[in-house]
């Protein structure tokens, strides 16, 4: 490429939008609605009263602009944590060389390549649409890039795998509490009605999605120069390389058999205090025998792995973390906190089961901490773009402009407005959660008046909301997976961006029935 062609660094690209950011707030009349507190789904949520938006001072921002990074890295803090705790974990992890070992055993298995995308996809196209995974996909990216590595394929293929897979669930979501529960229960819809269809969107999705990464995968894996992140995939290709000729030692030390015997008394106690787990799907509700099982297993497979090599033992705590993350979630309601706590008692289980002392275990997590430290800084300066918005007092100014534009068409071109605002609005509320609690007191009633079901409301929230977090710079889910997988955002956004368009597209045909068909639900 052109050195004049050559694409803005990432931090340049935030430093520009949010200039313009603090721009608009001198331009766009100062503005707010009124909120208040209601009960949606046993959570309090902050709503907009209809019809109340008025004009206030304005605070345009200036010098603010700066300090507002300041308040952007205090917003995302806990993501910013989690970046860095599950970079320093997994790096101990990595230390022990038990993922490459596991996926050169793995790879020896399974031949058939093209089975391990679809599977993969799968599951993570599911746990997306079931119940909204999303920030924990920054931990798998990890492993699947590696993975993907020694595949023949590239990073690009494992962030697709992973991360991309999770979101096209995400936005095709059957179930998900975070963004369908918390929509329909402030359109006054009941729980997760209308998922008939919902059902035959993410089928649809899930297929397109892997059945272009099949074909992107294949291609690069014929020629990996045709591969975008060719040159920037040679630290993986060097890393597995060096996997490849190294000669693992098997002999299991005393520290992990202490370490494991530490560890299955935590859960003995976890077992007595949590014995049955209550998981909510689909608004029903099931409780079952989970942490106990889930410890006996544990202890029974950590046994036999102990005695045959202290790194199938580190793979099999990997394996079971992963378990506990969705029980966890699914039944506890963990969020980023848990799920770091999660991580780096891996990461600490690991570093001790392999023989390491508590320096050398200190030194592998700040290094790993250092290595993710660019996506973290990015996380915080995108976060900051929220806030200029916000101390200017445009942020409602803007929804509420965008929302007259709805007024006089048709029930077609409405729901199409409405996919468009909430496309639009998720480059600054990238929050699922609060961008439902922000337009859908206005949107829903507004369907009302033109005759448009509020199902069809929801789902062009739910397309809105799901397909562009996978490429805005706000996201902090999304620079923190490209952060792991070392793929510049200026060089994903250039890639992914025509996908993303054909998506957006298909995900605007997917509304039509919404508004034109008696279907089952709506």
């Amino acid at each position: 490429m052109a050195a004049g062609k050559k694409i803005p660094h990432t931090f340049v690209i935030i430093g520009f939008v949010l200039m313009i950011c603090g721009i608009l707030t001198w331009i766009v009349p100062a503005g707010e609605f009124e909120h208040q507190m209601v009960n949606v789904n046993g959570a309090e949520r902050d709503i907009i009263v209809a019809d109340s938006y008025h004009q206030v001072e304005s605070n345009p921002q200036s010098w603010q602009v700066l300090g507002a990074i300041v308040d952007g890295f205090k917003r995302q803090a806990a993501i910013i944590a989690f970046v860095l705790i599950i970079g320093g974990a997994f790096q101990i992890l990595n230390s022990s060389r038990a993922i490459d070992f596991g996926i050169r055993s793995f790879l020896r298995k399974v031949h058939k390549h093209w089975t391990i995308i679809v599977a993969t996809m799968l599951i993570f196209s599911i746990f997306g649409a079931v119940f909204g995974m999303s920030e924990e996909t920054i931990a798998f990216v990890i492993i699947f890039v590696p993975l993907a590595i020694s595949m023949g394929y590239d990073s690009i293929t494992g962030v697709l795998m992973v991360y991309v897979a999770a979101h096209i669930g995400f936005s095709g979501a059957v179930f998900n509490p975070f963004t369908i529960g918390i929509a329909q229960g402030l359109s006054g819809l009941p729980l997760f009605s209308g998922f008939e269809y919902r059902l035959v969107v993410w089928v649809i999705l899930t297929m397109l999605i892997i059945a272009f990464v099949l074909w992107y995968a294949n291609r690069v894996k014929k020629n990996p120069k045709l591969s975008p992140t060719y040159k920037i995939d040679e630290y993986w290709r060097n890393r597995e390389k060096e996997s490849a000729e190294m000669q693992f030692q098997e002999k299991t030390p005393l520290s992990a058999w202490i370490i494991f015997a530490l560890s299955s008394i935590v859960l003995v106690v976890a077992s007595v205090l949590y014995p049955k787990t209550t998981v909510t799907l689909g608004g029903k509700e099931l409780s079952f025998v989970c942490i106990p099982v889930i410890s006996a297993l544990y202890v029974i497979v950590g046994l036999i792995t102990l005695r045959k090599s202290y790194l199938y033992f580190i793979l099999s705590v990997l394996a079971f973390t992963i378990i506990f993350l969705v029980v966890g979630v699914l039944g506890y309601g963990w969020y980023v906190k848990e799920i770091s706590a999660l991580f780096l008692g891996m990461g600490i289980i690991s570093g001790v089961a392999m023989g390491s002392g508590a320096n050398k275990i200190a030194v592998e997590f700040v290094n790993g901490a250092k290595d993710i430290l660019s996506a973290a800084l990015i996380v915080g300066l995108a976060g900051g773009i929220i806030e200029v918005l916000t101390a200017g007092r445009v942020m409602d100014t803007i929804l509420y402009g965008l929302a007259e534009t709805m007024d006089g068409t048709s029930r077609g071109g409405t729901v199409s407005i409405m996919y468009g605002i909430q496309t639009a609005l998720n480059l600054f509320i990238p929050s699922g959660t609060a961008k439902a609690a922000l337009t859908m007191p206005i949107m829903a009633p507004f369907s009302d008046v033109i005759g448009l079901s509020r199902q069809a409301t929801v789902m062009a929230y739910q397309f809105g909301d799901g397909f562009t977090n996978m490429i805005t710079p706000t996201s902090a889910v999304l620079m923190g997976v490209l952060g792991v997988a070392k793929i510049p955002y200026e060089l994903w956004l250039k890639w992914f961006w025509k996908i993303l368009l054909a998506f957006m597209l298909i995900g605007l045909l997917l509304l039509m029935p919404t508004v034109y068909m008696n279907l089952n639900g709506f």
